[in-house]
């Protein structure tokens, strides 16, 4: 007996047609909600846990250079905070490179490297900075020579500071007050801050100590270095700043230090 063969049409069940997708625009709402987002948690970012400095000036040469651009750590060495229980919080050490508030100064953000913490005793010798009676190793620091030798800088603090060789009036009316013994001792809450370039850096010899409370936070890496005169900072004005922008854009590959990108800090 023969079977009558079926088309194939016949015996198999039609595909189902593919679903059609439709795509669902973005309202200028939610594009507006978007964008908002991204601006909280970057201001939150930048207000809290980290922030960007540009270095204007060479006290810091050659651990840091002008025009250098810096993210900073502004969370670990801040006091701790119960709302943030996982951040790894600690205090300020000697050899931290810091940024700070000027004391006297508030809107002024300095950069400088931590000398002596509250309870040390200090004075400087040819240069070589001595604390607790132990000479300390700081090679990155500029050596003192013949040639650059100034003896208040060199041999703090046995030489007076006055408002003539550039202290502040208050710093040298109060420094006395802080030294026994040919040393000056760092009181409770208080830091010594120096610059690396020795002979070229208004810091602590010349103002006095920070308060803990004006500590900003760590510089961790530098994300950017442009090769930047060191008045190029001081000028005002906007035909000084499009002038500048347009050097930046003519110049960025050409002048931009790239051994120094994403360059660590210590």
């Amino acid at each position: 007996m023969t079977r009558k063969n079926t088309p194939p049409s016949k015996m198999q069940s039609e595909a189902p047609p593919a679903p059609v997708q439709e795509q669902v625009e973005e309202t200028p709402f939610e594009a507006v909600a978007s964008i908002c987002s991204v601006l909280v948690i970057g201001l939150f970012i930048l207000t809290f846990l980290c922030q960007n400095f540009v270095i204007p000036s060479g006290s810091m040469e050659k651990t840091l250079l002008v025009g250098d651009h810096l993210l900073v750590d502004r969370i670990t060495l801040a006091p701790p905070a119960g709302w943030m229980p996982l951040v790894r919080y600690r205090e300020p050490r000697r050899g931290d490179v810091i940024v700070f508030l000027k004391p006297g100064e508030p809107d002024m953000f300095l950069v400088k490297r931590l000398i002596a913490v509250p309870g040390d005793h200090l004075h400087m010798r040819n240069g070589i900075v001595i604390i607790n009676g132990v000479a300390q190793s700081q090679p990155l620091a500029a050596p003192t020579t013949p040639d650059n030798y100034r003896d208040y800088l060199d041999d703090f603090p046995a030489v007076p500071m006055s408002a003539d060789l550039g202290a502040t009036e208050a710093w040298a009316v109060t420094m006395p007050d802080y030294v026994k013994d040919g040393d000056l001792i760092v009181p409770p809450g208080k830091y010594f801050m120096m610059g690396d370039n020795r002979h070229n850096s208004l810091d602590s010899r010349y103002w006095g100590f920070v308060p803990r409370e004006n500590i900003v936070g760590r510089p961790l890496f530098n994300y950017w270095s442009f090769k930047t005169p060191e008045d190029q900072y001081e000028q005002t004005g906007l035909a000084n700043s499009v002038s500048w922008l347009g050097h930046v854009a003519l110049h960025f590959f050409t002048e931009t230090r790239w051994s120094r990108t994403l360059h660590v800090i210590r």
